[in-house]
């Protein structure tokens, strides 16, 4: 069991995640991933760093691994997403890994393009991982289909492949992930839900391959300190995942924000000043059959969780 630390380019700065995440190591967490995005979810979060760029400077200065979330197809070409990952390959063996996604209109729209419908993204995605892969070989690839690739071969090719793990959220995603992953990553649901998720991940081919999920929690010392954070910074999260996908703007996103509850919020983060409550969350998870938790305080002062979880949560869920 690794127990990991989420950094959130929506939420802070990369200056200050760069901080977090030396922190998190110092302090006892096993690994780290970060997000992706070209836009926060909400004016409240206010950041956007490029996680490409980021991620070199948090290899450099940690020794653990880091993965990062990424969506390649419309905002990346697969051909220079596989030159980002052999490169970081190359200089940190062993230790970078990389999720495939889908993607979300709020991050791709940006390119100006249509944005497909959720199955010609999958089907896009799955053309991007056979570029990917083959590139991360050494091959010279060829492509003309939902992306176009015109002789690309890459010079630079690490001695082992990074990891590719899938990003899914449905069981219906999962099932075709596991069918080219590395790993499954998702986000932390209901338990019934999550398990539905990755069993049909593990029956598509995923077998006893690694599976990671990123739980969003809000911990302060005290209860209504992190019943606020949850619903200032995470109540713009909590839509259906139909919808999310396709809103384009902060602005769309904030519109929505007013009509959150609280207790919408609970359904995607866990709110609580109890450390006990956390753990019982992530040891469920553990029993399940997940291999990596990543954890994501969705406030935007990351120190005092670090530390409180570091030495009550932690421990206990790694066992």
């Amino acid at each position: 069991m690794q127990i990991g630390f989420h950094a959130s380019h929506e939420q802070l700065a990369p200056s200050a995640l760069l901080a977090a995440v030396r922190h998190a190591e110092q302090a006892g967490f096993d690994a780290a991933m970060c997000s992706d995005h070209f836009s926060p979810w909400s004016a409240r979060q206010g950041e956007s760093g490029y996680a490409w760029s980021w991620l070199g400077a948090a290899l450099e200065a940690t020794s653990t691994t880091l993965g990062v979330v990424t969506a390649p197809g419309q905002r990346y070409h697969p051909a220079i997403v596989a030159q980002a990952i052999a490169t970081l390959g190359e200089m940190y063996p062993g230790r970078f890994w990389a999720a495939l996604g889908s993607g979300e209109a709020s991050n791709e729209h940006v390119t100006g393009d249509r944005w497909p419908s959720k199955p010609e993204r999958d089907a896009r995605l799955l053309e991007c991982v056979q570029v990917i892969r083959a590139l991360l070989s050494g091959d010279e690839v060829s492509m003309r289909g939902y992306v176009v690739v015109d002789r690309a071969q890459l010079w630079t090719v690490p001695p082992e492949p990074p990891l590719l793990f899938g990003a899914a959220v449905s069981a219906a995603t999962a099932a075709t992930v596991g069918s080219w992953a590395d790993g499954l990553i998702t986000v932390d649901q209901p338990l019934e839900v999550l398990a539905q998720v990755i069993e049909a991940f593990r029956d598509g081919g995923g077998g006893d391959k690694p599976v990671a999920v990123q739980v969003h929690v809000s911990w302060a010392p005290t209860e209504v300190e992190a019943e606020a954070i949850a619903l200032d910074q995470w109540g713009v999260n909590v839509f259906p995942t139909e919808l999310a996908w396709n809103l384009e703007l902060v602005s769309q996103f904030d519109a929505l924000w007013p009509y959150t509850s609280l207790e919408q919020v609970r359904r995607a983060v866990v709110v609580s000043s109890d450390p006990a409550v956390h753990v019982a969350h992530l040891l469920a998870r553990r029993e399940i059959g997940v291999d990596r938790l990543y954890l994501h305080h969705v406030g935007q002062t990351q120190r005092a969780f670090i530390d409180s979880f570091a030495e009550h949560v932690v421990p206990e869920v790694r066992g």
